[in-house]
């Protein structure tokens, strides 16, 4: 048995994370300058240490490039094609992450020249990176459409039509005002509070926060929020 072991050829594993913030107006996704004299850039990432899970990896990797903690996290997808890192032969494992873009930045890596890009307007990558982003846009479109993923995207405080411009963003089209809003409010999440947002327009619109209880029970579950 330990044989057999001794037999196979090692391999490196690595973590990368697709980081997707919203910034008001467009889907962003993180990205990292590969080196300083080339325009080549990539995820954030890191490699897996002998006595970390997954998960543990990336939420340290996470963390140490970003200094934010406690955010939406998921395993997507693990990459294996054994010609990806022509290095040497590398399996990476890849995280989808959702924060709020205007969140405390200061942890960013300075080293890497963090830059957000629009996820429809992404400049040369390393390797497979593009497919990542890729696979990751239609995961978050697939939740977004069943379970209240995008919430994560947006500041404690919203409007309808700045969730509107959110939905928006992550389908690439332009939903029909009146039937969004009809389907966003009839899922019952949203607490609608007394102030109003101030400088777009005469009547103003009215703020609302997620209803945290809610939230958990329908992250659960399915709903529909966005129609076939």
């Amino acid at each position: 048995m330990l044989d057999q072991y001794k037999q196979q050829h090692p391999y490196l594993v690595a973590l990368d994370s697709i980081i997707l913030g919203f910034d008001g107006d467009n889907l962003k996704v993180l990205l990292v300058k590969r080196g300083v004299n080339e325009e080549t850039w990539s995820l954030m990432g890191g490699w897996l240490q002998p006595d970390e899970t997954l998960d543990r990896a990336a939420n340290r990797i996470l963390f140490e490039l970003t200094g934010l903690n406690d955010v939406y996290l998921e395993q997507l997808h693990a990459f294996g094609d054994p010609h990806r890192d022509p290095i040497t032969r590398t399996v990476s494992v890849a995280y989808f992450a959702l924060i709020k873009v205007g969140t405390d930045e200061s942890g960013l890596s300075d080293a890497y020249q963090a830059q957000w890009f629009s996820v429809y307007e992404l400049p040369h990558l390393l390797f497979d990176h593009a497919q990542m982003i890729e696979l990751a846009l239609k995961r978050l479109r697939y939740k977004a459409a069943h379970q209240p993923i995008g919430f994560e995207l947006m500041p404690e405080k919203f409007t309808i039509p700045q969730l509107k411009k959110l939905f928006d963003a992550i389908y690439n089209t332009d939903f029909d005002r009146r039937n969004f809003s009809r389907k966003i409010l009839s899922t019952g999440l949203l607490i609608k509070l007394d102030e109003k947002q101030k400088g777009f327009s005469k009547k103003g619109a009215y703020y609302y926060q997620v209803d945290k209880e809610k939230y958990q029970q329908a992250s659960e579950s399915l709903l529909s929020f966005i129609a076939n």
